[in-house]
């Protein structure tokens, strides 16, 4: 089976990476272009909305067709999602985990490079703290693509802040000869 070409055509000499913030009710996922001289350029950005499922299962075949369905359109190179972070609830922590791994499956099978990264490491990535808060990172985000004052849905924002960090400690290990994997241990 061959996959039609997108209706993103990526750029020459650019690199298409999109980014996933999972989750089970929503997960988000953002889409950017890398040109050969490290711009950023904003491709897509949505989030799926897993709850119209009827249960957890469900949900997770849900997130695994749209995150299907967002690779045959956008056909990135590169993939980067964020990891699991402790919460209070060891319950919403393990429907995190699950979400994650459906996600990674989804995207292992299609033998897309993915790299993870921390939320404390993406936070510190774009804002320089990584205790920052959600909307410091939505602001960045949206200066750093060029993006107007318009709603952007949280998740998804949150997908093209994973989609920049990646693009950004992909540009650093690149001019340092650092691993990508080596500066991700190192910012944690």
């Amino acid at each position: 089976m061959s996959i039609p070409d997108s209706p993103f055509p990526i750029p020459a000499g650019a690199t298409r990476i999109l980014g996933i913030d999972p989750g089970s009710q929503r997960t988000g996922l953002g889409v950017i272009d890398v040109g050969a001289d490290g711009r950023c350029t904003f491709v897509h950005a949505r989030a799926l909305k897993l709850l119209d499922a009827d249960d957890f299962p469900s949900r997770l075949g849900l997130l695994c067709e749209g995150l299907e369905a967002a690779l045959d359109e956008f056909q990135p190179q590169q993939v980067a999602i964020e990891t699991v972070f402790m919460d209070k609830s060891a319950t919403s922590a393990l429907k995190l985990g699950h979400a994650r791994g459906a996600a990674l499956a989804t995207v292992v099978r299609r033998r897309i490079p993915i790299s993870e990264y921390a939320p404390r490491v993406i936070k510190q990535s774009l804002v320089g703290r990584g205790a920052a808060d959600k909307q410091q990172v939505q602001h960045m985000v949206r200066l750093l693509l060029n993006i107007p004052e318009v709603k952007l849905q949280a998740d998804a924002a949150d997908a093209l802040a994973v989609a920049l960090t990646h693009a950004h400690m992909s540009a650093t290990a690149r001019r340092t000869g650092i691993s990508t994997l080596d500066l991700r241990r190192r910012g944690t």
